[in-house]
């Protein structure tokens, strides 16, 4: 009897430790948050979504989905039920799209915000608020198919254009080409090489050279130079030149004077004695034309004239003596 009741009490307590377990693991996993449903109107598929698959705001998880539905008041639109926290920041211009987690195919809700309206969207149970539900991006890559696969045709048409026997022969001249560009800078590079070895000969004369000028400048510029001694002298005679010009016009100044004031003035008596000197012998001359004798016997006595004693006026014509 009493292994039988040992048996019982630790029968009993083991139930007991199970039971302890199974509420504690309840307790600690039970979902305390408050969660409110938005319903999210598709149009396009949702392939990959299930119940209880996790719905997220900008990648934190926010809830789950609750339900997948059509709706039978407009067909092909799909109806899911999430249960979003209270605190997410659900607003009017709030949107959906699935996402898909790796590459396992499972997919998820993912809530995003335009930001263009930020009032809060009103929802309960018994009024459930809808929120759009855009494309992922497996849908717009089926919408864009047919573009894709055009474009893809119109990329292989234009490959197999360059691949055709006419390019790959103008590769082939142009790879010549470059062959012959090559072979050339390398002929090139050979023949310089003795210029280059003679490079850094012609380097060192170059700054010996260099050095040369810039001691040459620094002579050159110095004040006790050559050229500043040079350029002293020439002031210097510049200077003793306009000293001579000045005194060259000084007295050039008064032999003007000298002409002005007495040369001209006597230059113009002797032009007047000239001129009487030569009216004396036009009249000597005129005199000798009239009477050669005049050079022998002189000159006869003038007639009395006016107002002349022994002046006699003529007698009037027709008067009779």
């Amino acid at each position: 009897m009493e292994n039988k009741s040992h048996a019982f009490w630790a029968g009993l307590f083991t139930i007991g430790l199970g039971v302890a377990i199974a509420l504690a693991v309840f307790w600690f996993n039970l979902d305390r948050r408050v969660r409110i449903p938005y319903d999210l109107i598709s149009h396009t598929n949702v392939t990959g979504l299930s119940t209880d698959a996790d719905v997220r705001y900008r990648g934190l998880e926010v809830g789950k989905v609750q339900s997948i539905r059509f709706d039978r008041a407009h067909p092909g639109t799909i109806v899911i039920r999430i249960l979003v926290d209270k605190d997410a920041p659900i607003t009017r211009s709030t949107f959906g799209s699935l996402g898909l987690q790796g590459v396992t195919g499972i997919a998820f809700v993912q809530l995003d915000d335009t930001g263009a309206d930020l009032a809060p969207v009103p929802t309960s149970a018994k009024h459930v608020a809808q929120l759009p539900m855009r494309p992922g991006l497996l849908d717009q890559l089926q919408q864009r198919g047919d573009a894709l696969v055009s474009e893809l045709q119109s990329v292989a048409a234009r490959a197999d254009a360059m691949l055709s026997d006419q390019t790959r022969t103008q590769l082939l001249a142009t790879a010549s080409s470059l062959q012959h560009a090559a072979d050339a800078v390398n002929d090139l590079a050979q023949a310089a090489k003795p210029a280059a070895t003679q490079l850094p000969r012609t380097m060192n004369d170059l700054a010996r050279t260099l050095a040369s000028t810039n001691a040459l400048v620094t002579a050159l510029s110095s004040p006790s130079g050559p050229l500043a001694s040079n350029l002293n002298k020439i002031g210097s005679a510049a200077d003793r030149a306009s000293g001579a010009l000045a005194t060259m016009d000084a007295s050039l100044q008064s032999m003007s004077a000298r002409l002005d004031y007495e040369t001209l003035p006597r230059m113009g008596a002797l032009a007047a004695d000239v001129s009487g000197a030569a009216r004396a012998f036009d009249r000597a001359a005129d005199t000798f034309s009239t009477s050669p004798r005049s050079l022998l016997f002189g000159v006869g006595r003038a007639q009395p004239g006016p107002g002349e004693p022994g002046f006699a006026w003529p007698a009037a014509a027709g008067t009779q003596h």
